[in-house]
């Protein structure tokens, strides 16, 4: 029996999961799949991507894998408060980046944050966690979308913003470094950098169903631990040259490109991802504004860190990154 490990898009609003494309199997006893979804591919797919290649999630997921789909969202925290305060009974069990990674990217004549009012500035959705680092960046520079009279234009991945903003479609775009960097070099302007930018929020969380968590927790545990030692893999500095072969190869770019993104990523990773109400401030305070009932949900509702808790506890994490030749102490 073949066990798929789907990697899908994640609707971002509806926490939805649509095939994207890659797939693998594993044969084992029990029937079914899980089924994995992020929003966007990009540097931070790298853990998923590791824990693939390297057979984790076979080592830790499929023995155990039950009948049936079980699904698992990795997002940002816009779209999972976005969901929530719609009626979804979500939890964030897992936050593996709370901090920004966005640069604010612009035409080479958009030299000053003022330039940017009445443009069009492209992202990869409205109410995604690149809309969250826009709204940040334009507080950041005393702007506002309506005030401003800028025009958002969702291009759906990071990819086709890239596009938009080489063939003027979009006036400026809120990009990973690892596209940032790609079309410095043509002579666009990197306006802020995503360091200049300090405030704490939610880029990519596990996401699940309550009622999964309480039917399968014992998965959701080899899941996190499968992802856990992917990442440790891929902060191990004994495997950066594998690990920049990986993201050549899966985002189709040079070494130089390659190696941006490689350092974006280990700035901006949770060794250990264990959730928190910080991380979660800033999504609901800007998101309130545009939805009341946002400002309704309880922060200290939506995270559940039994799991990764345990696994800290336990020595499991230490354990991960030891195995690579590094210390958390």
């Amino acid at each position: 029996m073949h066990h798929r490990l789907r990697f899908v898009c994640v609707a971002l609003l509806s926490l939805a999961f649509h095939l994207l494309g890659s797939t693998c199997a594993f044969s084992a006893a029990a029937s079914g799949k899980i089924v994995l979804g992020y929003a966007a591919p990009g540097a931070r797919a790298l853990p998923f991507w590791m824990a693939q290649e390297l057979g984790l999630f076979a080592k830790y997921v499929v023995a155990g894998l039950a009948s049936g789909d079980i699904q698992v969202g990795s997002t940002g925290g816009s779209a999972t408060l976005a969901a929530i305060a719609g009626g979804q009974d979500l939890k964030i069990i897992a936050t593996f980046g709370s901090r920004n990674t966005f640069d604010f990217v612009t035409q080479p004549n958009i030299k000053r944050p003022e330039d940017l009012r009445g443009k069009r500035i492209g992202l990869t959705s409205i109410g995604g966690t690149t809309w969250m680092g826009l709204l940040l960046w334009l507080e950041h520079y005393g702007l506002d979308v309506q005030r401003d009279k800028m025009q958002l234009q969702a291009m759906g991945e990071q990819a086709l913003t890239v596009q938009s903003l080489e063939t003027g479609i979009v006036n400026a775009a809120i990009l990973d470094g690892i596209y940032s960097r790609r079309i410095k070099p043509k002579g666009f302007n990197i306006l802020g950098e995503y360091s200049e930018l300090k405030y704490q929020f939610v880029t990519q969380a596990l996401v699940v169903q309550k009622t999964l968590l309480q039917q399968r927790p014992d998965m959701l545990e080899n899941l996190l631990k499968a992802e856990i030692e992917g990442l440790a893999y891929v902060l191990a500095p004994k495997n950066k040259p594998a690990v920049i072969r990986t993201l050549m190869r899966r985002m189709k770019t040079d070494a130089t490109i390659a190696e941006e993104g490689y350092l974006d990523l280990i700035r901006g990773m949770e060794r250990k991802p264990m959730p928190t109400v910080e991380s979660m401030v800033h999504v609901q305070r800007l998101m309130k504004l545009q939805n009341p009932k946002i400002g309704e949900v309880k922060l200290e509702d939506i995270n559940d860190a039994r799991i990764v808790k345990k696994l800290d506890e336990s020595g499991f994490i230490d354990k991960a990154y030891a195995a690579q030749g590094m210390s958390l102490k």
